[in-house]
């Protein structure tokens, strides 16, 4: 499973209900932050969030609306927050200008406050645990080096505990090991192998986020069978010449790609305050029926089964059926 909350949903500029480009993806103790626009320290901090952990930034493309939050979020870490190293991933043009604002601006010849790495990434996986992998996907947007980001669990072979417990196999390291793929001896001299106690083998989960991009045709292997794909939606059809001038989607683009590669949900972002949000949903929805238009704070629980769960975060949201009122 991965947990996604969206601290700010606005395209190009904040909104009275948005803020400007910024996510977390988590997964068991990871976080992740997705770009960091103007304001996301605050929205961290409204989200009950907080700073602890929250040490990798993983950085689409190098528009100022997905980069600015950083400076206030070094300047916070010099004064009142703590942590022990920031990694901050992306493309080369993307952290060169990363590097200008925070080591130009923000520290201007002194030391950061942590071990700082601006770490260049090229397509292919570029971050690995033993249960998941995060794979750096390209997209075309104005300018050099934009990516995606491919959240991707391991496959793996669920736990029979009924055949274990016939087994007579008791709680505690014996089982774990099994579950590591070795086999066991247990203290009556039997040997347990791990085919003995798991089942058929269980694709992960897959998210697929996408930032700003102009064209969905070099999407389709990454984004086959998602589970969820988070992609924007800046522009309407009615406005399609446009959006394709300034490298952006329609509604109705972002929901033909899910529909072709048959993706479990459809989450639209990096909403315009050009437009009423019910109209960009009917779009979408037009298209793929399986979408929804994120808010500032929303909350999705993302498994594999097409199995999500949304809520927002704040202590008093609207209602997700409430029209948004720019």
């Amino acid at each position: 499973m991965f947990e996604i909350v969206f601290l700010g949903t606005s395209a190009s500029a904040p909104s009275i209900h948005r803020g400007l480009s910024s996510q977390v993806v988590i997964h068991d103790e990871y976080r992740f932050l997705v770009d960091c626009g103007e304001g996301t320290q605050r929205q961290i901090l409204i989200s009950g969030l907080g700073f602890k952990r929250l040490n990798r930034i993983l950085i689409t493309h190098s528009h100022l609306d997905h980069i600015l939050g950083l400076a206030g979020l070094l300047s916070t870490f010099m004064r009142w927050e703590t942590i022990e190293y920031l990694e901050i991933y992306g493309g080369r043009a993307a952290l060169e200008r990363v590097y200008d604002l925070l080591f130009g601006v923000v520290l201007r010849g002194n030391r950061p406050p942590m071990e700082l790495n601006l770490i260049p990434i090229e397509p292919g996986v570029f971050f690995e645990t033993n249960t998941f992998t995060i794979t750096a996907v390209p997209t075309q947007h104005r300018g050099a080096d934009c990516f995606g980001y491919l959240f991707e669990e391991k496959s793996r072979r669920p736990f029979l505990n009924e055949k274990a417990e016939a087994l007579g196999i008791p709680p505690g390291p014996w089982r774990r090991e099994l579950v590591e793929g070795k086999s066991i001896t247990l203290s009556d001299g039997r040997v347990i192998h791990p085919d003995q106690v798991l089942g058929e083998e269980k694709r992960g989960t897959r998210l697929l986020h996408i930032g700003d991009v102009g064209r969905t045709d070099n999407l389709h292997e990454a984004a086959q069978g998602a589970d969820a794909l988070i992609i924007e939606a800046t522009y309407l059809e009615s406005e399609a010449e446009m959006a394709g001038q300034f490298a952006h989607l329609t509604a109705a683009q972002a929901a033909r790609l899910a529909a072709e590669v048959n993706v479990g949900q459809l989450i639209l972002t990096h909403i315009s305050r050009r437009y009423r949000e019910r109209d960009v949903l009917q779009e979408a929805l037009a298209v793929f029926p399986n979408t929804v238009i994120a808010r500032d704070f929303d909350w999705f629980q993302i498994r594999h089964g097409n199995t999500v769960k949304r809520q927002n975060l704040l202590k008093n949201p609207l209602p997700f059926d409430v029209e948004l009122q720019e």
